[in-house]
């Protein structure tokens, strides 16, 4: 028996409801270590290029890793896999809680769900009993009604459970998926995707456990995590205050998104700080499976908004999108945001940017009260925030039109609101400037996924500001200098390849980045010491990197087979502006070495320069030789 994994890979067909159990063997899970990395193994094997991302043929893969469930900090997460409906390349999304772990109890490392139900149905996995059961009374339902009615329906408070709500029914297309109703798979339309197939949740309960080769070096290494983490200042202030510890760093660096990109600094940002949500509306804080960090936040308020605090609290990337990004300044009214996305089943990060693009074309004439319904959607305006997250989910007025994205909304509504639409690929742009951190706004331009901030280790956390520890910890990629945060030149193409491989890693393994180096508590050896005590390989930081590099080389591959091409590799023209007031006043992105930076990557990438594929030698360097014929190459 492995260590680590069962080896077993569940397949539900929702059009035959039928239920089949794989097992690949060790050889298959060594080349394709789960998360993301085997998710796009099934989607370049099974799906024929061009299918509808919301019809019957597209695939979702629910994956985690070998290593997901071990007792540690950081080793609790999974992947949703599948073609998005909202760039129409591959979609990865993330997510931590419990759900995860819970699905390695029961005995599985990853469920490939395809064709569509005929009626509504959500899965039950008891252990290694799987029924797909009628979701009737469910349909229509928020995620939190979902959640209370299938514990129910079953008998068990601690089921952990995996769901859309009615934005995915109504094949919103950054709709998202929820576990315990606050840890989101946030991005690219998993939840559409789930909607389209009439897939309500997947309900998990595990008996079991990790089969660790040894036991002994997880848990001596989880006890000293749990002694030490707040030794590390990143680490502290994300268990005290949130990731909304970085809104007032942020601002003052001039570096907070506000007004759809037009500046780096909002006036009132102390008003949606981590330490102002501390302060006044704070229940507590929480955290995901074996994590004692606790970052998750759970607010509750009364007034001018009754929010519940079994939907959390709002992140960063929520209080940017739905707060700082729309110039609304009102802590409770972003909370209460929050909760509807969550309620909902939306991606607050694509609902925000939607709003902002929204109030700018407002602003610009482009659309006026006859098209949002009276409402004055003028920048600042909270309750019309609040508003229009709920029209986005029910596809009611504008909101049909917003839900489609930022890109087809543009397009919609002519060239003069396409210079508005602050995407990637389709994807709308997340919460972190690009012009301020050059390697992040590169990460957006040549990203398989879009406006991803996921994507490498921020261009700040390197910089002449940053901690020693910090760029220590880097060093065992060969990335031993400090850099400038915004720009693109020579020695920072070298760290944006090598950094990305190396979140890329992590997210094949399903590792959240919260707890590993560079900048948190777990070194890079003290990873390569955890995976081989879990799975008894005697792996290294190479196998691993190199585990990254081939995520991404498939993710390349797939966007390549449906029609992308380097001119996809590019970003809104406002990040090549400057930026209008706050300390980096004046700061733009140069396009033309953007372009230079482009070209050289994608050498060292080994991609071809005309098409954006990736070269035959480098399929055959990573052991994804099978896929020369697929991009006939």
């Amino acid at each position: 028996m492995p260590h680590g994994y069962s080896g077993k890979i569940l397949r539900v067909d929702l059009t035959e409801e039928k239920i089949e159990v794989e097992e690949p063997g060790e050889l298959f899970f060594r080349k394709y270590m789960g998360g993301a990395t085997l998710g796009a193994y099934y989607l370049l094997k099974e799906l024929d290029p061009g299918i509808d991302p919301l019809g019957p043929k597209n695939k979702i893969i629910f994956a985690a890793s070998v290593v997901t469930g071990a007792p540690v900090s950081g080793f609790c997460r999974y992947a949703i896999v599948s073609k998005s409906p909202l760039t129409g390349g591959i979609a990865d999304t993330q997510a931590g809680g419990w759900w995860a772990p819970q699905l390695k109890f029961a005995g599985y490392e990853a469920i490939i769900v395809e064709g569509q139900a005929e009626k509504p149905v959500y899965l039950w996995i008891d252990d290694g009993e799987v029924k797909i059961k009628d979701a009737k009374k469910i349909w229509g339902k928020d995620t939190g009604e979902t959640q209370k009615i299938i514990r129910e329906e079953l008998g068990d408070e601690k089921i952990r459970i995996a769901s859309t709500g009615q934005a995915g029914e109504n094949l919103v297309r950054y709709a998202c998926v929820l576990n315990e109703l606050k840890h989101a798979n946030g991005r690219l339309g998993m939840g559409a995707v789930m909607g389209s197939k009439n897939l309500k949740a997947i309900a998990v309960r595990g008996s079991g456990d990790i089969n660790m080769a040894d036991e002994k070096t997880v848990g001596e290494r989880a006890k000293w995590f749990a002694q030490n983490f707040k030794d590390n200042v990143s680490n502290d202030r994300v268990s005290e205050y949130g990731t909304a510890e970085l809104v007032n760093a942020l601002n003052e660096g001039g570096m907070l998104p506000t007004e759809n990109f037009k500046t780096g600094y909002f006036e009132n940002a102390e008003n949606l700080s981590g330490e102002r949500m501390t302060e006044e509306i704070l229940v507590k804080g929480e955290g995901c499976y074996a994590c004692p960090v606790k970052c998750k936040r759970v607010v509750k308020t009364e007034e001018p908004y009754e929010v519940n605090p079994k939907y959390g609290g709002p992140e960063y990337e929520t209080i940017g999108a739905l707060g700082s990004f729309c110039c609304v300044d009102d802590l409770v009214a972003v909370s209460k945001g929050n909760e509807l996305c969550n309620k909902y089943g939306l991606d607050t990060i694509s609902t925000g940017n939607s709003i902002a693009f929204a109030m700018e074309c407002f602003e610009n004439g482009v659309i006026d009260e006859k098209d949002t319904g009276g409402i004055e959607l003028e920048f600042g305006n909270s309750d019309a925030m609040v508003k229009l997250v709920d029209k986005i989910a029910k596809r009611e007025g504008i909101g049909d039109l917003l839900a489609e994205g930022v890109m087809r909304a543009a397009e919609k509504l002519g060239e003069e609101a396409e210079k508005y639409a602050m995407h990637s690929k389709g994807e709308e742009i997340a919460m972190h400037d690009g012009r301020a951190k050059g390697m992040v706004g590169f990460g957006y331009m040549v990203g398989p996924l879009g406006g991803d901030h996921v994507v490498v280790e921020h261009d700040t956390d390197f910089d002449e500001s940053a901690l020693d520890t910090w760029v220590e910890q880097a060093k065992p990629l060969a990335l031993i200098e400090r850099i400038e945060a915004a720009g693109m030149d020579y020695q920072k193409i070298r760290q944006f390849m090598y950094l990305q491989n190396h979140f890329s890693m992590m997210d094949s393994l399903a590792l959240c980045v919260f707890s590993f180096a560079p900048v948190r508590t777990l070194t890079m050896e003290h990873l390569v010491e955890l995976v081989n005590a879990i799975t008894g390989w005697e792996s290294s930081l190479w196998e691993l990197m190199k585990q990254g590099e081939k995520r991404v080389t498939m993710f390349r591959a797939f966007n390549v087979r449906e029609g992308f091409t380097p001119e996809d590799d590019s970003l809104p023209d406002r990040l090549y502006e400057p930026i209008k007031s706050g300390p980096l006043k004046g700061l733009a992105n140069d396009r033309e070495e953007y372009e230079e930076a482009k070209r050289l990557y994608y050498e060292m990438m080994g991609w071809d320069k005309e098409t954006g594929a990736p070269k035959k030698s480098k399929l055959i360097e990573m052991d994804l030789e099978w896929l020369i014929d697929e991009l006939k190459i």
